[in-house]
């Protein structure tokens, strides 16, 4: 316990808290209850809560509690977005969300032993809550005026204008922390930065309620190397449910990191030791080429939210993709995932030329120059070298009767699929 603050320290997981050295001794000194939430407003979590996530196992493995909370009453509002008002979904819809959460955070968390992890769900305490009971027991405790002051208010009212019930989230956020602080002796509140007016409102709610002094700790939003967004593809999110990200493109995700941001990622996302860690970034600053920080990161990422089978499998796929390891020894769902990230071209018969194929994938730009990639041996179909410029799909194996794999030189890749 008393070295996990100097540990999210160093993995760069605090960017704000309260009374620092009041929560290191609270930390160092017992098991402390803690609790961070979700709210169910999309059927999946995305690597951006993955921080959240695994910063509470961090902190459950180090001997505290945690309390995993998925909105279910929250998540029929939302907490206020800074460019527009969110669409309310159903609360059937909301429902499943929840169970559907749930499930995910479930495996990061230990649910047996003395640090036990407890799911809760704030519906169990706000559904019954009447409108009066509410503004009279939390919504005295707020300034209109400090509400006003909130960076997520202040943009939409100098932009689209917020409504009432977007408005008054920070009341519902910070009475589950009063809830929690009751319910389970909670003490520590953990979120990201962009919660942290949330998470010390409800700090202050239980000062004045109860006279208790509790934490708050706030770990940063990850950007990129150019300051946009962390777990943004052009695709959209990188969400942890394989049927919305396949475990494929989840692995890309974490290959494609670029080398000034790679450590930092490492740091928070990995659970490998501090040496490990820091001869990892040493390699990525010396031999960059070489992407052994980024493969270590995609794999040890795929690993903890899918399995170490499928990463296995897929770091497989990755591989055999640039011709380093077997196509074939490929099971056809991730053959099919890794494919799906690829140009592709589709041919109605195992007839077709292959520098058709070439040009229809858009790995060359005409026959002509489809033709002079063959001539200089730089066509492969399914890693095997073309050699014929007059070569047809049929003269190649095709991956589980319909697929092959398009490379032009070491890296340029498509896909083909044979029509049924």
């Amino acid at each position: 316990m008393s070295d996990v603050w100097d540990e999210l320290q160093w993995r760069g997981l605090v960017a704000h808290s309260t009374d620092e050295v009041a929560l290191r001794e609270a930390l160092a000194s017992g098991p402390v209850t803690f609790y961070v939430g979700f709210d169910p407003t999309a059927p999946s979590l995305h690597v951006g809560h993955l921080v959240q996530v695994l910063t509470a196992r961090r902190l459950q493995q180090a001997g505290h509690r945690p309390l995993a909370l998925v909105g279910g009453a929250t998540g029929l509002i939302g907490d206020p977005r800074p460019t527009a008002e969110r669409t309310m979904n159903d609360p059937e819809t909301v429902a499943g969300w929840v169970g559907r959460l749930q499930a995910q955070i479930a495996p990061f968390l230990d649910f047996d032993g003395p640090a036990a992890a407890t799911m809760v769900n704030n519906l169990d305490w706000t559904q019954g809550l009447s409108a009066i009971e509410f503004l009279r027991d939390v919504g005295k405790h707020f300034s209109v005026n400090r509400m006003l002051d909130r960076e997520a208010v202040a943009t939409r009212l100098a932009s689209t204008g917020i409504s009432y019930t977007e408005f008054s989230y920070v009341l519902l956020q910070s009475n589950d922390y009063l809830q929690l602080s009751r319910l389970h002796g909670c003490a520590l509140q953990l979120g990201g930065s962009d919660q942290w007016g949330n998470i010390t409102a409800g700090c202050e709610l239980i000062r004045r309620v109860d006279g208790a002094h509790v934490h708050a700790l706030a770990t940063p939003l990850l950007t990129k190397a150019d300051g946009t967004k962390f777990g943004k593809t052009e695709s959209g999110a990188v969400w942890l449910d394989p049927e919305l990200t396949s475990p494929y493109a989840f692995f890309q995700f974490w290959l494609n990191a670029e080398d000034a941001t790679v450590a930092g990622y490492l740091r928070a996302f990995s659970f490998r030791g501090r040496e490990e860690i820091e001869d990892l970034a040493r390699q990525a600053a010396e031999a960059p080429a070489a992407r052994a920080a980024q493969r270590a990161l995609a794999h040890d990422v795929t690993a903890l939210v899918h399995g170490e089978d499928t990463a296995r499998a897929v770091e497989a796929a990755s591989q055999a993709l640039f011709g380093r390891s077997d196509l074939a020894a490929l099971d056809e769902r991730t053959l099919r995932d890794s494919l799906a990230e690829l140009p592709s071209a589709q041919a109605s018969v195992a007839d077709v030329e292959v520098v058709d194929l070439f040009v229809a994938a858009g790995l060359a730009p005409s026959r002509s120059a489809a033709r002079r990639t063959i001539k200089e041996g730089g066509a492969y179909v399914s890693n095997v070298k073309v050699d014929a410029e007059d070569a047809r799909l049929a003269d190649f194996p095709l991956l589980h009767g319909r697929y092959a794999v398009l490379r032009r030189g070491r890296k340029a890749l498509a896909s083909v699929r044979l029509a049924p």
